[in-house]
């Protein structure tokens, strides 16, 4: 297939990238490669992918030097110029959609990025996709959306109305739209649900990344909510998997569904949400506990108040996917996570 990954040069989209030009599909790659976290470490990831920084100019499309079939392209989603020009030139199969201004933290203090790449960005997606009848629309959204949902496992067919930060409501926003072009130009869309995903060449924002190197380094660590969370954390292997057989299988209509009780996850046009986690919450200081075996050593703990926009437990119900693609993921947080710890003592050059 010809597909259009975005956010390349970010963590699931790097992942994904070269998973599906290993396995024989033409992928475009797209990321404006944005400050949001260390440039250098986007930089490194295109660089593992083929493009040297040296040969990534705005706006134009490289070939990897280590991937015959896989383009980059700095640019920014917001460019429908850009974009139709990609799409004029590719004529793309399918879009998987994982630019996104990302963190909820960060959206209490910068809510403008969040509508101009979530919001914005996304309906240009969603215009091209229209406009050359692509097969396939997959997206990522967020277990964030959930909000103050308190059943649990958190389950697609839920309704998810009362997000908790701009970021999750974005996400939300997202599926609403999707779920418009589904029924209105008949465009197989499918919104996928990530649990705090971790591993390798993992974001620096994110809880793992900030914990060893504190570690490394031999200072403490924050702890919210004074350690009483649970994440369902999701190994980016799994995940990619999960990404993967959605891109294989568009979304069908579902003849079934009634408006007299609709179901959130599926409708009458081609479209589809799915939880996508580890369905196995694991205590945070568990988590923390698998970085200090892997480390051999104990880590100073600052135990905070929760903050704001955060939510005290994620747990994905996966039996949709189960039950479409008989597939779940199963990877250890022991086993992520010293993954994880390798790569970060590889890559930064610790012991």
């Amino acid at each position: 297939m010809k597909i259009l990954v975005t956010g390349t040069a970010g963590f699931i989209g790097f992942h994904l990238s070269l998973a599906l030009a290993k396995r024989g599909d033409e992928v475009v790659g797209f990321d404006n490669i944005n400050d949001y976290y260390d440039v250098n470490l986007k930089y490194a990831r295109l660089e593992v992918a083929g493009f040297k920084k040296e040969n990534i100019v705005e706006n134009e499309v490289v070939v990897s030097n280590k991937y015959a079939n896989l383009r980059f392209i700095k640019a920014d989603l917001e460019n429908l110029e850009v974009l139709q020009r990609l799409f004029n030139e590719f004529k793309f199969d399918c879009i998987v959609n994982l630019a996104a201004q990302a963190g909820v933290r960060y959206s209490l203090i910068n809510p403008h990025a969040y509508v101009s790449s979530n919001i914005a960005g996304f309906v240009n997606l969603l215009e091209c996709a229209r406009k050359f009848e692509l097969k396939n629309f997959v997206y990522a959204s967020s277990s964030s959306v959930y909000g103050l949902n308190e059943k649990m496992p958190f389950n697609t067919h839920d309704s998810v109305n009362h997000p908790i930060s701009l970021y999750a409501a974005s996400k939300k926003s997202n599926e609403l739209m999707a779920h418009t072009y589904s029924h209105l130009f008949n465009l197989p869309t499918i919104g996928l649900r990530f649990f705090t995903v971790y591993g390798p060449w993992g974001r620096p924002d994110m809880a793992l990344f900030l914990f060893v190197k504190a570690a490394l380094e031999g200072e403490a660590i924050n702890v919210f909510n004074y350690g009483k969370m649970k994440r369902d954390f999701t190994y980016v292997d799994d995940i990619v998997k999960g990404i993967i057989k959605c891109i294989d299988n568009p979304p069908k209509p579902n003849d079934n569904w009634s408006g007299l009780e609709p179901d959130p996850a599926a409708s009458k046009a081609p479209y589809k949400i799915y939880n996508i986690g580890n369905n196995n919450p694991v205590e945070l200081m568990d988590y923390i506990k698998a970085i200090e075996i892997k480390l051999g050593r104990e880590i100073k703990k600052n135990f905070m108040p929760m903050q704001a926009g955060d939510v005290p437990a994620t747990y994905a119900d996966v039996s949709g996917l189960i039950e479409d693609f008989d597939y779940k993921p199963d990877t250890s947080v022991n086993d992520g996570v010293a993954k994880f710890v390798e790569w970060y003592c590889e890559h930064y050059n610790k012991k």
